[in-house]
């Protein structure tokens, strides 16, 4: 009998600087944990304003790149060095400023483009290369993905009415008429990202106060965010400031390791 998903567990900050010293106090235990069990730790990143609030693991000496495996939750279909591109970001914000071997960092490949089918095929083969041939498992668990929410309730590039919020089988999936620019894009899908071990949602400022309002107090509005539910016995977390979480019902738990 299946078990039901675990309930989120909602860590609120006094800062944006205490969120990023325990967000990354949290990803290097995950971290640690993977590699003491299976030598290697995965983890899928969104763009946006996520990678700003990794700065924690810079010059963290207790991080160890050279077995990190790192793919994107979802990416935009530009060249690896255009201003909307999700790596560029990521490489701007961390990857360059950390000791990460580049063939770990797992791109989309930009000669494919020009054509979504192709360009999402190659990097489910990404996948499958890495998680395939080491994990027997239907859909690939990721050790950890790290996500963030858009104004509309929207995660990775799943968007609120879209019809990739019903695929069952594709691990990435494109999008060609994202309501937010640019309009074509991969995502992973809700199978892969409902069986990774840890999701983690990070979500800073007042900006996001209504949005993570309705998440975490309406889930039943079925809004994209709302929808990321890991299978048991993976758990989802909310990394987010009090400026953020002040209008929230749900209840905060105490952060600790």
């Amino acid at each position: 009998m299946h078990q039901p998903p675990s309930a989120p567990i909602l860590n609120s900050f006094p800062s944006a600087n205490e969120l990023v010293e325990s967000l990354a106090a949290f990803i290097v235990k995950l971290q640690k944990d993977s590699i003491d069990k299976k030598g290697r730790f995965t983890v899928a990143i969104s763009g946006g304003s996520l990678p700003k609030q990794l700065k924690g693991l810079i010059g963290n000496a207790s991080v160890k790149w050279d077995k990190w495996q790192v793919f994107y939750a979802d990416e935009r279909a530009v060249p690896l060095d255009h201003p909307d591109s999700n790596h560029k970001l990521c490489f701007d914000e961390l990857f360059s400023k950390v000791p990460i071997p580049s063939t770990n960092i797992h791109t989309l490949d930009p000669s494919f483009i020009e054509d979504l089918e192709e360009l999402s095929d190659h990097y489910e083969k990404e996948l499958i290369r890495e998680f395939a041939q080491k994990d027997s498992a239907r859909f690939p668990v990721f050790d950890l993905i790290l996500l963030g929410i858009g104004p509309d309730g929207h995660t990775a590039s799943l968007f609120p009415g879209h019809e990739l919020l019903a695929e069952e089988d594709r691990w990435v999936a494109y999008i060609e008429d994202s309501p937010k620019p640019p309009p074509k894009r991969i995502t992973l899908t809700y199978p892969v990202i409902n069986h990774a071990a840890q999701v983690a949602f990070v979500a800073t400022g007042e900006g996001k106060v209504d949005m993570l309002s309705n998440i975490l107090d309406k889930p039943e509005e079925g809004l994209p965010a709302s929808r990321v539910k890991p299978v048991y016995p993976g758990q989802l977390y909310w990394f987010v400031d009090d400026a953020a979480s002040a209008k929230v019902q749900y209840p905060r738990t105490p952060f600790r390791l």
